[in-house]
């Protein structure tokens, strides 16, 4: 066995905390991460908070949601994807305070990114975010909500990652307020390296507006959100998607072990999945 698959065994079989601790000790960019994701852990929810966890100082909302942004898309990294330019073009519907927006241009410094997040708050703050860490330059936000017709409906903020639409029939409207949508199918007339569709239980019935509109997106990211009380729409999404040439992967966000007895329910939602679509 050569050294390097030797290692490999180690981490592989170690035990998590004993991993934890060796890569503390020996690299300083580990260690930068550990010490901030410590201190955000001890951030009550909700309270406003700065992190230098990307070098730059970082504004957070909600230091939970924070925490799980950042281990999917900066650790997991579940956007990376292989574009065949230098500069792609990619939608990011449902950015939330931008860490996905700064993880897209790390990945490809050169990608154009139109940016849509309805929450006024929340914009502000994605706002100085990709300032502040010095990736506007081709980076478009527009303040508005991913719809199926530009208009204006009641959107329920929930102040940090869970603001949605409440005109959809969740039963929320009355704790909403109003704000402009925008509609993402006049936004892809042509060529899209990436989209992401993360808007909190309308992506279907945006997705199925923009049906003759797909064959131009090369790749697509949705999480799919199966609220308890209202219909569930998966087979619409994934029938959808294969018709429009797509091959997927389906990944459960939120897991019920044993779904015929019990399942798991948080923030209204009795199953929520990450659909990664591909071209074969």
């Amino acid at each position: 066995m050569n050294p390097t698959t030797f290692k490999q065994q180690v981490v592989r079989y170690a035990p998590p905390q004993l991993v934890h601790w060796g890569k503390y000790l020996v690299d300083s960019a580990y260690r930068h991460r550990s010490r901030h994701l410590a201190r955000l852990k001890r951030v009550p929810r909700y309270r406003p908070a700065v992190t230098e966890i990307l070098g730059r100082p970082l504004e957070v909302v909600d230091s939970a949601s924070f925490l799980w942004m950042y281990r999917e898309i900066f650790v997991d990294e579940i956007y990376r994807f292989r574009a065949r330019t230098d500069e792609p073009y990619i939608i990011d519907c449902g950015a939330n305070i931008g860490l996905s927006v700064l993880y897209f241009k790390q990945l490809y410094p050169r990608a154009r990114v139109a940016a849509f997040e309805p929450d006024r708050e929340i914009f502000e703050v994605l706002s100085r975010n990709v300032a502040a860490q010095g990736h506007g330059e081709g980076v478009e936000l527009h303040r508005r909500a991913v719809w199926t017709e530009e208009t204006t409906l009641s959107f329920w903020s929930e102040g940090a990652d869970g603001g949605r639409l409440s005109d959809v029939g969740d039963g929320v409207a009355a704790r909403g307020v109003e704000v402009p949508t925008a509609r993402l199918r006049d936004f892809l007339g042509g060529r899209v390296d990436f989209l992401k569709v993360d808007i909190e239980g309308a992506e279907t019935e945006v997705l199925e507006d923009c049906a003759d509109r797909l064959g131009e997106v090369e790749h697509l990211f949705v999480e799919y959100h199966s609220f308890a009380e209202r219909p569930q729409t998966l087979h619409r999404l994934t029938t959808l998607l294969a018709d429009a040439g797509f091959r997927l992967h389906i990944q459960p966000v939120i897991p019920s072990p044993r779904p015929f007895v019990q399942r798991h329910v948080e923030g209204g939602m009795d199953m929520q999945l990450n659909v990664f679509a591909f071209r074969a």
